[in-house]
């Protein structure tokens, strides 16, 4: 089993729009992302987001490149504040590849109490529109494959090659 976690793209602030739907500069970094990530051919079964439109702007792009088999659902347990342990209960039961579109500091305590089993070692550091995948080993341990963030994709649709990996 595959997880993906990623931060929201970059959002508009409060002042400036309460509902903090997404910044033009944050969805042209989730875009390039997105579009990078769909050369993987990853094998997507769902996407869960939060309830914030943050979130669910980000699971939408993510959506409409990743193409998840089973599409995308809005959940509870992902919300900046929740607690860890909740997703990491349920990802037990969870068969498929997932992807979370989430928030800080939720999706970074989760990391860590999936890799660590400590919700509070911060073992990853995450960037808005960044995607890092861990992988659940037969053994019920889980490892960090890889992660990208906008500043290592090229701009370019067409090239559709990476720098820095």
């Amino acid at each position: 089993m595959f997880i993906y976690l990623v931060q929201h793209a970059e959002a508009k602030r409060e002042e400036e729009d309460p509902s903090r739907p997404l910044s033009e500069k944050g969805m042209e970094d989730l875009n390039r992302v997105a579009f990078h990530v769909s050369k993987l051919n990853l094998k997507i079964d769902k996407i869960f987001h939060s309830t914030k439109l943050r979130a669910k702007q980000t699971a939408e792009v993510l959506s409409e490149y990743l193409r998840p088999i089973q599409g995308m659902s809005e959940v509870d347990g992902l919300s900046p504040l929740d607690n860890p342990d909740i997703w990491a209960g349920r990802l037990k039961d969870v068969p498929g590849d997932i992807v979370f579109a989430g928030h800080l500091p939720h999706l970074g305590r989760l990391g860590s109490l999936l890799l660590c089993g400590n919700a509070e070692k911060n073992a990853l550091s995450f960037k808005n529109a960044g995607i890092i995948c861990l992988k659940r080993e037969e053994t019920g341990a889980w490892s960090l494959q890889w992660m990208l963030t906008p500043d290592t994709v090229v701009d370019d649709k067409s090239e559709g090659t990476c720098d820095g990996l």
